[in-house]
């Protein structure tokens, strides 16, 4: 069963001083514990990267091993149809890899849920009051737009990860200890994630 959980917090600017306005985010997240579905989304983003184009050649494919090697009887060796037989050297693989799509189905309403659910967890604050980020600690910025200037200041820092409110992934949010979202970003969230 879903409940409804509000976050309340205030904006920070640049120098780390509160902004007079607060907002709340209204989430809905499971009312029992929601790791099946964060389990679920998980497999599926990591699902989704994989490229399923390893391949093995089975004894038909590898080239040549059309003649029989030596008689069927006589010669007091172990019967051969093939020299490309898997016990062979120079022969095929048996049950080896073969190119195939490995994609999990999460239902849209699923996948929202698991993110609202991880969102809550995490305890979304903005920022401190003063500004204080662990630069220690995983660092995840949610942006609505990616600035050339962002990606610059960002792209060398050890442990931060910019990421597009439209692309947050549950991957991300469970790999981050911190989050830091732009106003902007949460009206995205609003928008794309919650009801």
């Amino acid at each position: 069963m879903t409940v409804q959980k509000f976050i309340k917090y205030t904006p920070l600017d640049i120098s780390g001083k509160p902004i007079d306005s607060t907002y709340e985010l209204t989430l809905n997240i499971l009312d029992n514990s929601g790791n099946y579905v964060l389990h679920k989304d998980l497999l599926r983003h990591l699902n989704s990267k994989r490229q399923g184009t390893v391949s093995t050649k089975t004894r038909s494919e590898v080239r040549g091993g059309g003649r029989k090697p030596w008689q069927q009887k006589g010669t007091g060796r172990a019967r051969a149809g093939s020299s490309r037989s898997p016990l062979w050297k120079g022969g095929g693989v048996i049950f080896g890899p073969k190119p195939k799509s490995v994609k999990l189905k999460l239902n849209k309403k699923e996948r929202q849920l698991a993110l609202q659910t991880l969102l809550y967890n995490k305890k979304i604050m903005l920022m401190c009051a003063n500004c204080n980020i662990d630069s220690n600690q995983k660092v995840l910025v949610v942006v609505s737009k990616k600035t050339d200037s962002l990606k610059l200041a960002t792209q060398n820092l050890k442990n931060v990860e910019l990421i597009l409110a439209s692309n947050l992934n549950t991957y991300s949010l469970l790999k981050t200890k911190q989050i830091v979202l732009s106003s902007s970003s949460i009206n995205d969230i609003k928008e794309t994630y919650c009801d």
